[in-house]
């Protein structure tokens, strides 16, 4: 599929994330103003809010962009998804008759806000990366026993937390929590000494569920995708994670970037996932490719300073897809809502520039990575600012996600000190 021409001219060069092609939603607000349901489009923003309210995007007898989250479209289902998407296309096509009229509704990008695109419902965090999984079990176990036994038949997760998601921009403070080293009998609680990003994608489900449903019926209840970065307190989860898994390490932060790509603008970038090592079970098999070719990168950058790239993999990487992650979560009968979001599970490929995390890059602590400033950095340090981007390539043009970016800010003075 080649480049499609709008006649917002930014949005035509190759190298740019926000072509016609794609049309991310997000929220965003400029001069103190309400916040606003908006398109981005080349260096500007279609505030889709006001679009509608003037009756030139009408597709329900109840405005659904007059709250400042798209989770009303998102429960509407694909059908209706698919007619927002071809009347925003002849909207900002170049040669559009309603050019006109569209033209005063734009905003600078420069000039605006973002928030939140979407209230998010619940949110559960898996751990579906191969070499991830296999690269932190080796670091705790040994190569042999990397891998726990259910981890090539089930894609394993937890429950998060909702109310910790952010949006991109939204500093991080350091968290508190007990901590235990090898060495000591007792644990003690200060503030976390490796703390540490997770470079994952989410999948935000648009279409309610409730009961069993497919790989096929997942992939089109999923709306679309943002960035994500899952803040991990690694010596807090070295300490509470047995026997029940995260808690309080994950609790912190998880943020997201601010516009949602969705399934149909990635539809071109399609791939399979891996060769397996044993047949899934049925709920588990793909009718097709369900996984995405999207670059991904991490830069670090210390407190007023130059950022390194530290990472670069790719979301092909995964070993489940979002489809069969969201799949097996309603095997149990697991009602799944409009809103909810699935971290992928950190995405690291098979060699150490591709780790998505600090945890493997500096394999514990073990092998500090060394930044353009000359700094070492085992963990992240208070006022490091950490950066996902991603974008997928197209003939002639790109699919990007716009940055997603937390800055670590010192912990507080101790809550429980009197």
């Amino acid at each position: 599929m080649p480049l499609k021409k709008s006649w917002v001219s930014s949005a035509n060069s190759a190298d740019h994330p926000f072509p016609l092609n794609n049309l991310p939603y997000g929220v965003f607000s400029t001069g103190g103003e309400d916040p606003h349901c908006g398109v981005a489009i080349g260096d500007m923003i279609l505030d889709v809010t006001a679009a509608e309210a003037e009756g030139l995007v009408v597709l329900d007898d109840e405005p659904l962009f007059d709250l400042p989250f798209w989770n009303p479209l998102m429960e509407q289902g694909p059908a209706v998804w698919a007619a927002l998407r071809n009347r925003l296309m002849d909207l900002l096509a170049e040669g559009s008759a309603a050019q006109e009229d569209v033209a005063p509704l734009l905003v600078a990008q420069a000039d605006a806000e973002l928030h939140m695109p979407f209230a998010v419902s619940e949110y559960t965090d898996f751990y579906a990366g191969r070499h991830h999984a296999q690269n932190v079990g080796t670091m705790f176990r040994g190569p042999e026993n990397a891998l726990p036994p259910n981890w090539l038949h089930i894609p394993i997760g937890y429950n998060g937390r909702a109310s910790s998601v952010v949006v991109s921009g939204t500093d991080i403070r350091r968290p508190w929590g007990q901590l235990k080293s090898p060495d000591q009998d007792l644990p003690a609680f200060l503030p976390s000494r490796r703390f540490d990003i997770e470079l994952e994608m989410g999948a935000i489900v648009g279409t309610p569920s409730d009961g069993p449903i497919s790989v096929q019926e997942a992939d089109d209840n999923i709306f679309g995708y943002v960035l994500l970065n899952d803040w991990s307190a690694r010596d807090i989860q070295a300490w509470e994670y047995q026997p029940l898994g995260p808690f309080q390490a994950k609790a912190t932060a998880t943020s997201i970037s601010p516009w949602i790509v969705t399934k149909a603008a990635l539809e071109p970038f399609r791939c399979d996932t891996p060769e397996r090592d044993f047949e899934l079970l049925d709920h588990l098999k793909e009718t097709g490719p369900m996984l995405y070719d999207i670059d991904l990168s991490i830069t670090m950058a210390p407190d007023g300073k130059v950022a390194t790239t530290i990472a670069r993999t790719n979301y092909s990487q995964m070993y489940y897809s979002a489809a069969q992650q969201l799949a097996h979560h309603t095997t149990s009968g697991c009602p799944m809502n409009t809103g909810d979001l699935l971290g992928s599970g950190t995405i690291s490929g098979p060699t150490k520039p591709e780790r998505g995390s600090m945890l493997e890059l500096s394999w514990g602590g073990k092998e500090p990575l060394t930044l353009e400033t000359g700094e070492s950095r085992s963990f992240i340090e208070d006022g490091d600012t950490l950066t996902l981007t991603g974008a997928a390539k197209g003939k002639g043009y790109t699919i990007g996600f716009g940055e997603c970016a937390g800055t670590v800010l010192p912990a507080l003075e101790n809550p429980y000190s009197r």
